[in-house]
């Protein structure tokens, strides 16, 4: 197994071994329960939910543990893994998948910061400012050529919602695993506000 998932808590620092100091993103990964098996992955559940409706009741009905999970995601396996270490019921811990200076990727959803011009969306310099110019120093400029081909092109860069889109970040390192926390901290940034929900995946 090489994904597990959880909750954004707070950006941080610390030193490494060799003094340098390390910007950290704290993780809250808790405990996830095993719910159910397919051929090569495991459906797990985790969080908590307030009011669980009549189909995830009937899904946890056998489990020995009262589950009333907020989320229910399917991980695969890696090639050393086999279903029968995964038995229904069963509890992955953090140690299990993760351990520090392990590489992993990302994937969160952006913060959303609404409807933005082409400035703070894409980076453009905007007009000029002076010799006349006065209403367009944050314009787009042209978006087109004239009679040919008497069009937009498809994927022009313009003014448009921004963030609040699924990111993924690769190339990170697991700096410290804090599992009677159930705390996982990451060297570097990650996608999301405080709270927001998190896949991390190990890289091979």
């Amino acid at each position: 197994m090489n994904t597990f998932y959880g909750f954004k808590q707070s950006q941080s620092q610390d030193f490494d071994s060799k003094g340098n100091r390390v910007p950290l993103t704290w993780v809250k990964v808790e405990p996830v329960t095993v719910v159910s098996q397919k051929t090569n992955s495991v459906q797990i559940a985790f969080g908590t939910r307030k009011h669980p409706n009549k189909s995830l009741q009937g899904l946890f009905k056998n489990l020995t543990d009262k589950l009333s999970p907020r989320y229910l995601r399917e991980t695969k396996f890696d090639k050393s893994d086999q279903l029968d270490q995964f038995p229904i019921g069963h509890k992955i811990q953090i140690p299990d998948v993760f351990d520090a200076g392990d590489k992993v990727k990302v994937t969160g959803t952006s913060i959303g910061k609404g409807f933005a011009g082409v400035m703070k969306r894409h980076g453009f310099h905007g007009g000029p400012k002076t010799h006349g110019q006065s209403l367009r120093p944050r314009h787009p400029g042209s978006i087109g050529q004239t009679t040919t081909p008497g069009r937009v092109y498809r994927g022009k860069k313009m003014a448009g919602h921004l963030g609040n889109a699924q990111v993924t970040i690769r190339n990170l390192e697991i700096f410290a695993v804090k599992p009677e926390e159930n705390l996982l901290a990451i060297k570097g940034l990650v996608p999301g506000h405080k709270g927001s929900l998190l896949r991390i995946t190990k890289l091979v």
